[in-house]
């Protein structure tokens, strides 16, 4: 029997879904699970962050008194950011962690905790098992790599799916099997007719989701990108972030001003902001000698309304102690390699293209539980044939051509 260059692809195909396809399968419903985290916490989250304002003049706390309200009531809390809102009658979200924090009431300094705990930890979850299937400690890089490699062959899948897709004659009686689903198909047929249906319609989706998981995934396709648009690759993974900005030295026993002025700098850079956040921290570690690491500035990150890309957010690094601006970076002043990988970061989660992009992300995730499940089907119809087929199970006029893939041995 002849070797031909489209059995040559099948067999990778089919041996690299079988091995891959539990891991992928995970990563795929974990990933249409979370693809609203934003909005859903967001809604969640409304009750809590909804003030009372006293009165349209009435005098608010100010932020560092805010910070000092969450330490008084949560001694064990180290606050890591501050997230101001422009609305008159939303509190102010004090970050405690990674993503957990609290409310402030800016008129009272009432502390609430954030909405929708059972959301928060679903989410949680799932990101857990679609990062790392789950894994914690130690453990976690190991899952990263099997969800790394994963992702990879994922890749491969939907670019081999598409070469084992294409038709040899465009007639529409030779593509449409695998253009859209069929009714009164059966068996085999039928698996056929969802794999290659599916894989078509969501095959650009899996394609950017795939690709931008491996830039995710692995340093040295992160470097390619910067590599490729001409730029030095960062140290770290990930968008290049610029370089520390230097505080001028103050004066003997200067103190910082507080946060407050440095917020109300901050709203004056950009008047249309969306949201200003700081993180905290930023001016020395904890139990780091000042002589020997100094004063940092602190950077502001305001987003502003009806900003593109969605995701832009403007870097504004001031000093501390004067309050002077010290660095304005926005988007438009990112080099090309940080502006490609910034792009890939949300395009990953559809967040880039906002709730569109994200529904596009999702259904195409569900698609690949899908592909998964009937890839699983007809690799066992193919090991594991019945003894006794069906004739009823494909009517002639039809059933899917079949290819040589399909009667490889």
């Amino acid at each position: 029997m002849s070797i031909t260059f489209r059995k040559i692809i099948f067999w990778p195909h089919l041996v690299s879904g079988v091995i891959a396809g539990i891991v992928i399968a995970i990563m795929s419903l974990t990933g249409a699970a979370i693809a609203f985290e934003p909005q859903i916490l967001a809604w969640a989250d409304s009750d809590a962050r909804r003030v009372q304002v006293p009165a349209p003049d009435a005098p608010r706390l100010s932020v560092d008194e805010l910070v000092a309200r969450v330490k008084a009531e949560r001694p064990k809390a180290q606050p890591s950011g501050v997230t101001v809102y422009p609305e008159p009658d939303s509190a102010v979200l004090v970050l405690t962690g990674r993503a957990e924090g609290v409310y402030v009431n800016p008129y009272t300094g009432e502390v609430r905790e954030q909405g929708a705990q059972g959301w928060r930890s679903f989410f949680h979850v799932m990101e857990e098992w679609h990062r790392w299937l789950g894994a914690h400690g130690d453990n976690r890089p190991v899952g990263k790599a099997i969800t790394g490699v994963s992702n990879a062959a994922f890749l491969f899948l939907a670019i081999s799916g598409l070469y084992l897709w294409w038709p040899r004659k465009w007639t529409l009686r030779a593509m449409r099997p695998t253009l859209w689903f069929r009714r009164g198909l059966k068996g085999k047929a039928r698996d056929f007719n969802w794999h290659n249906t599916i894989g078509f319609w969501s095959l650009p989706v899996l394609i950017v989701l795939t690709t931008t998981g491996m830039v995710i995934s692995y340093k040295w396709a992160s470097d390619l990108v910067f590599k490729v648009t001409g730029n030095a690759p960062p140290a770290a993974q990930g968008p290049a972030a610029a370089p520390a900005v230097k505080v001028p030295t103050p004066p003997e026993g200067a103190k910082p001003i507080g946060l407050e002025p440095l917020f109300a700098e901050a709203r004056k850079q950009v008047p249309a902001w969306e949201t200003i956040t700081v993180r905290l921290g930023g001016g020395q570690r904890p139990n780091a000698p000042q002589q020997a690491q100094g004063p940092q500035a602190l950077t502001f990150a305001i987003r502003e309304q009806g900003a593109w890309p969605l995701f832009a957010a403007a870097q504004v690094s001031m000093d501390p102690f004067t309050g002077q601006v010290l660095r304005r970076e926005t988007f438009a002043d990112y080099n090309l390699g940080r502006k490609a990988r910034s792009w890939m970061r949300f395009l990953h989660t559809g967040e880039a293209l906002g709730w569109f992009g994200q529904l596009l992300a999702a259904i195409a995730s569900l698609g690949g539980v899908l592909l998964v499940w009937t890839g699983f089907a007809l690799s066992w119809r193919r090991f594991f044939p019945s003894r006794r087929p069906s004739a009823a199970a494909v009517e002639p006029e039809t059933a899917p051509a079949r290819s040589e893939t399909e009667t490889a041995a």
